[in-house]
């Protein structure tokens, strides 16, 4: 473990039982959404390999433009 993971499990340690158990469901939730993605992304690597091609072409061809998200 790190030492800023020990620092900040010894924060927490200190926090109400309701506040701890909300700040380990949200790392455990934070967690576990990490590694169905990894193993989502595991399963398709030529998905991923083509969709990247094709967002570099559109790029190079002019035919993207920069996100602008107070625009959405």
């Amino acid at each position: 473990m790190t030492n800023l993971l020990e620092k900040a499990f010894e924060h927490a340690s200190r926090l109400p039982p309701e506040q701890q158990d909300a700040l380990a469901k949200l790392l455990l939730d934070e967690i576990e959404a990490d590694s169905a993605w990894d193993v989502t992304f595991a399963k398709s690597p030529t998905v991923l390999a083509s969709l990247a091609s094709e967002a570099l072409q559109e790029k190079n061809s002019g035919g993207a433009c920069p996100l602008v998200p107070d625009e959405l």
